[in-house]
């Protein structure tokens, strides 16, 4: 079941950066990824495709603790009090070198190792 619902969809067409948190050892991490890349990889079916160049730190972050969240925002989606609105996907993810899902990815990213796969369960708009 595809948990993106039409804000959040709205905002990842939107959106220029996307954020990622995992949960390291020494509390949280956060890296970033771009929005367009989101967009030619596509994130159908409650999945965001990402390409992953380095991301060690994520990767041993998401291998202990697979939970992740992600922020989306863009000020061309109308918020709900202000122009501009947000919001926070939080889900299950994983970074995989092998299988379709890193083969697609590196037909589109040739630079990148593989695919940092996010399996969205909440979406929480900002507000």
């Amino acid at each position: 079941m595809d948990v993106i619902d039409a804000v959040a969809r709205q905002l990842l067409e939107a959106t220029e950066f996307i954020a990622l948190v995992t949960q390291g050892a020494d509390g949280p991490h956060l890296v970033g990824n771009w929005g367009d890349y989101a967009r030619r990889l596509g994130f159908d079916d409650g999945r965001l495709l990402l390409p992953a160049g380095r991301y060690r730190q994520t990767e041993e972050n998401l291998r202990r603790d697979d939970r992740i969240q992600v922020m989306v925002a863009s000020r061309s989606v109308q918020g709900t009090r202000s122009p501009g609105q947000g919001a926070v996907l939080a889900g299950r993810g994983a970074i995989l070198t092998e299988g379709p899902e890193a083969e697609r990815v590196r037909a589109a990213f040739p630079w990148a190792r593989g695919a940092l796969v996010i399996t969205v369960e909440a979406v929480r708009t900002q507000l």
